[in-house]
């Protein structure tokens, strides 16, 4: 006696189903790493949650497994192994060692971008918040406004800001404020034009650790799909970006000092720009002790993106790094590090451009172009 034909139908559907679905996300995932930061338009892609990566092919092979499907349980099983540097999942995290005091001379060290230099919230709790972070060094992000168009203004909150922190020297430019209780020693022109370097002394003997303070643009303006303006501007800002991470690579690889980099870059492991990302320095991100580190959240309780990185060159140490809540004031989580040198710092070579700025507002660098991204 045969089988009901709607049931044999049926059954190779079940079967059909998971091979299909993992052949599409094998599509797509192949798609991804030819194109991913090789052309603009893959920015847009690249966006998706990078722990999607894992979660979608691990999915699909349980699925396979369930319907006994081997093609696609094979498929899902390839897509696993080949997208999982895609998800931004630290494993080492689970096998770092057991928590070591930072060495007598290390420095605290917070970066954060700042959503606009509270815009949108009370200066009261976001001053009381900033020092109660009680950081020897701020790398911060975004002191400026956003005009909701595609661009921003600089502001001038300098007074306030110096009241709160009578113990800190202040250097302003571009949008990006570092505050140090170390003495500086000089701040350095950078090729990269969002990016603010600021060479610091470092406790006991003075060696010089070099920070970058560093804010990537961001890929897209929050405009509809539909218009052509959109797709303008993610054109537009993946040649901002490839030129500010080209400018940064020299800026790094110039630098005599060990250094921190640090600050918003605006871009996952799911991002081509990761790549770059890699190439100046030792990611931190490890010592945070998660498997799955996040720092940017789209909305309250959404928080699956890191967008926030901290590396370190030959001769700066990293010894904790953990992110701390906003408490509502921005969508960035705060990045705070403990840090030291390891080893005797080298003199500048001859002809080096160091400079000294005054400090102020008034020193701000301009933009190239008046109408930049803001970024988040």
């Amino acid at each position: 006696m045969t089988e009901p034909e709607p049931l044999a139908a049926a059954a190779v559907g079940a079967g059909g189903w998971p091979l299909w679905a993992a052949a599409a996300w094998a599509a797509f995932l192949a798609a991804h790493l030819a194109l991913n930061g090789r052309w603009w338009f893959w920015l847009l892609p690249s966006l998706l949650p990078p722990p999607l990566f894992v979660a979608v092919p691990a999915l699909l092979l349980v699925l396979a497994g369930a319907t006994g499907d081997l093609a696609a349980g094979a498929v899902a099983a390839a897509a696993l192994l080949l997208g999982a540097r895609q998800s931004g999942l630290v494993p080492g995290a689970l096998v770092r060692g057991a928590r070591r005091p930072p060495p007598d001379g290390a420095v605290r060290i917070v970066s954060w971008n700042t959503q606009h230099w509270c815009q949108s919230t009370d200066p009261e709790p976001f001053y009381a918040f900033l020092r109660e972070l009680d950081a020897d060094v701020y790398l911060l992000q975004e002191y400026h406004h956003d005009r909701f168009n595609g661009t921003y203004r600089l502001i001038d909150d300098e007074r306030r800001l110096r009241a709160a922190f009578p113990g800190h020297e202040a250097v302003i430019a571009r949008g990006l404020i570092t505050l140090s209780r170390l003495p500086v020693a000089a701040t350095v022109e950078t090729a990269a034009r969002r990016t603010l370097r600021v060479d610091l002394e470092m406790p006991g003997d003075g060696r010089i650790l070099a920070t970058f303070n560093v804010h990537i643009p961001v890929q897209l303006r929050l405009i509809s799909p539909l218009r052509a303006d959109f797709y303008r501007a993610v054109r537009a800002r993946a040649v901002d970006r490839r030129q500010e991470y080209r400018g940064l690579l020299a800026d790094v690889a110039d630098c005599p000092h060990p250094a921190l980099i640090a600050g918003d870059f605006n871009t996952t492991a799911a991002i081509g720009d990761a790549r770059r990302i890699a190439l100046l320095g030792t990611d931190a991100v490890a010592l945070a002790g998660k498997v799955c580190p996040v720092s940017w959240q789209a909305r309250p309780g959404l928080r699956w993106w890191r967008l926030d990185w901290v590396l370190s060159t030959p001769g700066a140490r990293v010894h904790s790094y953990r992110f701390r809540d906003p408490r509502g004031l921005s969508d960035h989580c705060v990045q705070e590090v403990s840090v030291s040198l390891a080893e005797p710092d080298e003199r500048p070579p001859a002809g080096l451009r160091v400079h000294h700025h005054d400090e102020g507002t008034h020193h701000a660098l301009p933009l190239p172009r008046h109408d930049r991204p803001a970024g988040q």
